[in-house]
């Protein structure tokens, strides 16, 4: 009986445990049915920015979708609204990038939209938007609501976006959105904010269950369905940080992101400079990069799968150190923006080292080979 009285405080580790497994399980049993699928949910090497070798379950949003849905139903008080809320607004985008997962026949525009309209759909369901970024001008054009639900649609769009983009290798998204929402419940606990912690919990859970699968041998990908609810959920809970506490800078979830919204703006500066369709894919990334000139070169007798799993373990890196300094300075606007400055400096020297072969082991006799990525 005494048990009973004392459950409520029981609930989070048991909805944070039944999360974890229930990601776990359902990764596994897409693993273990693959050969039910249709044709089409199966990624093959034949496509020229896949990176694997084997035929591979993409699908693995299902998984992350559906047990983040049962953290839903375990929680309690606001936090089960905060996460109902998330997987409601979360669903278009979600939903179009499953169905590209399985026909591939699924424009980039119409993904683009079903993003936005995720961002529209979180706005109007919670009422909460970003009305600010320590801008002063931006911050009164901010304060007239129809702009600011425009931007906090497009501030979470993008997220979405760049969280698909850099779901190149195994682990490096699924890792790089675990930190992030590690760091954003770090700065919520800091706060005492119980209620943004949870929610972070357990989207870390689901998280943790589907990379138990992902990473490193790369039995199942999250696909476009799972990196754009991913990418979501951790754009949301910055959203949710800013309003609950305007003491936290925009810039600290920024910060806190850099890494995957870097490698989109940098990714659409490149193929305008090639004349390219911003939303062609390429495979000129900074992953496929670290892969080919540095993880290759270094593990010359790993196979394959264990290099591209190596990569995206490097490459969390990318997103730990800026996430160190947001959460250190979550309320130091100048300090925030100099880390983001001092980053983005960072990650355009690298770029430009491994694309120049200045930190290849060993230069190649022929004309540089092209890298390979995902997206």
């Amino acid at each position: 009986m005494n048990w009973f009285k004392e459950f409520p405080h029981y609930v989070w580790p048991i909805a944070t445990f039944a999360t974890g497994l229930a990601a776990w399980f359902g990764a596994m049993l897409l693993v273990l049915t693959k050969s039910l699928y249709f044709r089409d949910s199966i990624t093959t090497s034949n496509v020229v920015q896949r990176v694997h070798v084997e035929p591979t379950p993409r699908i693995g949003g299902l998984a992350l979708y559906f047990s983040v849905l049962l953290g839903t139903v375990l929680s309690t008080g606001e936090s089960r609204h905060f996460l109902m809320y998330l997987v409601m607004a979360g669903t278009p985008a979600f939903a179009f990038g499953l169905l590209e997962d399985c026909t591939h026949r699924v424009p980039v525009v119409t993904r683009l939209f079903a993003t936005l309209g995720s961002g529209i759909l979180g706005c109007f369901i919670t009422g909460s938007t970003i009305t600010g970024i320590d801008v002063p001008l931006i911050d009164t054009l901010l304060m007239w609501a129809p702009l600011s639900v425009v931007f906090t649609a497009f501030a979470v769009s993008g997220v979405a976006n760049a969280f698909n983009i850099i779901d190149g290798f195994n682990g490096l998204a699924s890792g790089t959105a675990m930190i992030a929402l590690w760091a954003m419940g770090l700065v919520g606990l800091h706060l005492g904010d119980v209620q943004l912690v949870n929610v972070c919990v357990i989207l870390a859970a689901a998280i943790t269950g589907f990379l138990l699968v992902n990473w490193p041998f790369g039995k199942l990908f999250m696909g476009d369905g799972g990196a754009y609810f991913v990418g979501f959920a951790v754009a949301w809970v910055a959203v949710l940080l800013l309003e609950h506490h305007p003491e936290v800078s925009a810039w600290c979830p920024l910060l806190i992101c850099a890494y995957p919204v870097l490698e989109v703006v940098f990714s659409m500066r490149r193929r305008r400079l090639r004349n390219q369709i911003v939303g062609h894919a390429d495979r000129l990334h900074l992953h496929s990069l670290v892969k080919r000139r540095v993880v290759r070169q270094l593990f010359p007798r790993v196979n394959r799968t264990l290099r591209n799993s190596i990569t995206g373990a490097l490459l969390w890196a990318m997103t730990l150190l800026p996430s160190v300094w947001a959460v250190l300075l979550y309320d130091d606007t100048p300090q925030l923006m100099l880390g983001l400055v001092a980053f983005a400096l960072a990650y355009h020297v690298l770029y430009v080292r491994l694309v120049r072969f200045g930190w290849h082991l060993r230069r190649p006799a022929g004309p540089p080979p092209v890298a390979h990525s995902s997206k």
